[in-house]
């Protein structure tokens, strides 16, 4: 009699927005045990962290973790620093963008999958509906996906780690009617640059736009609460 073959392990980022939270039923769906992680980056509000533990439990991670690192001790980012979070696109990089920040995730969750024995990184990186972050373009995760060989005992060992990207190439009302398909709530999850306490979005930046238009495009109901909804 053959040995029960037993579900891959899979470390998936949770930032507890409408993305992350997509992947994570992906993961999920694919039949591997899930492991969400969480970073605690010194961000402006402390909802999306709230959002993340939430969407965790609901979809089914088999655990949920926060690990800490004070982004805020080099700033420079709206995120990160005192610059004020804009409310109108302009050219270029914008100043939401956090130095480093994917790197910084991916590692620390490439460090998680080797104490897990897991070969498997799951992000909600994207290519086409985003806010130009350089650390979202295919480039960046065929790169990172090569240094996971070399920079680890697992990979010089000869063991493969693969960086699943499963949104990078969808616009985000293909995104959400692929997670309304899974069964995502996206009302449990949060988006904005700079919600308040309760996780009532702004509105009115970047991230607000591109998730209120991503439910007009789709066609579905936008399940966000806004800090100008009453009641």
């Amino acid at each position: 009699m053959s040995a029960a073959k037993h579900s891959p392990r899979a470390v998936v980022l949770l930032s507890g927005g409408l993305d992350s939270a997509t992947v994570l039923a992906e993961a999920v769906k694919a039949g591997y045990v899930c492991h969400s992680l969480a970073v605690d980056y010194g961000q402006r509000h402390r909802a999306e962290l709230d959002a993340a533990e939430r969407v965790s439990r609901v979809l089914g991670a088999s655990s949920h973790r926060v690990v800490k690192v004070d982004l805020r001790a080099i700033g420079g980012s709206a995120l990160t620093d005192d610059i004020d979070v804009p409310t109108e696109p302009g050219p270029g990089i914008p100043v939401t963008y956090v130095p480093a920040r994917n790197t910084l995730m991916l590692s620390l969750a490439l460090g998680y999958a080797e104490v897990l024995d897991a070969l498997d990184l799951w992000i909600g990186v994207n290519a086409v509906d985003y806010s130009g972050y350089p650390d979202c373009r295919p480039q960046f995760i065929a790169a990172f996906e090569a240094l996971c060989q070399v920079a680890t005992k697992v990979g010089v060992e000869g063991g493969r780690f693969s960086l699943h990207t499963p949104l990078i190439h969808l616009s985000k009302a293909e995104i959400i009617r692929r997670g309304v398909a899974l069964g995502v709530d996206y009302g449990l999850t949060v988006s904005c640059y700079q919600a308040d306490e309760q996780g009532r979005a702004c509105g009115r930046c970047d991230s607000c736009r591109l998730r209120r238009q991503g439910f007009i495009d789709a066609g579905i109901e936008d399940p966000t609460r806004y800090v100008t909804d009453r009641g």
